[in-house]
């Protein structure tokens, strides 16, 4: 008894492989998202020179006019802004402070931020201003 053989037809089709690059994207897209920087409306202070550093390893503290501290954008108290940054500065004790406050605030509100700074005694602080 002979058997007849099917042909196979082979169907190559690019339509699962455009929705997946299409979820990818979507993917990339949102992961993205995560790492959103938020950052406060301040007026700089003006200097005549400036200096670059490595941003991956910065933690920034934000003075407003109105005295109000806000770590990496987001706003806290003076207490929850001593704990944080000694937090930091037992994960990771190479990490630069940036203190940037505006140039209407008070100096009593950046000094709160430096006595935090001394009683913790961080190593690494620099003031961010704006130049012309």
């Amino acid at each position: 008894m002979k058997f007849k053989r099917q042909k196979r037809t082979t169907f190559n089709s690019f339509y699962p492989m455009s929705d997946l690059a299409f979820l990818l994207l979507i993917f990339i897209m949102l992961v993205a998202l995560v790492h959103h920087r938020v950052e406060v409306n301040i007026q700089f202070a003006l200097a005549e020179t400036a200096a670059l550093v490595d941003a991956e390893r910065n933690l920034n503290i934000w003075v407003d006019k109105e005295g109000f501290f806000y770590l990496e954008g987001i706003i806290i108290s003076a207490d929850a802004l001593e704990y944080s940054i000694a937090e930091v500065y037992i994960n990771a004790p190479h990490t630069r402070i940036h203190i940037i406050a505006d140039r209407d605030t008070h100096f009593v509100n950046v000094h709160r931020v430096l006595e935090i700074l001394q009683r913790l005694e961080f190593p690494q602080v620099s003031f961010v201003v704006g130049h012309e």
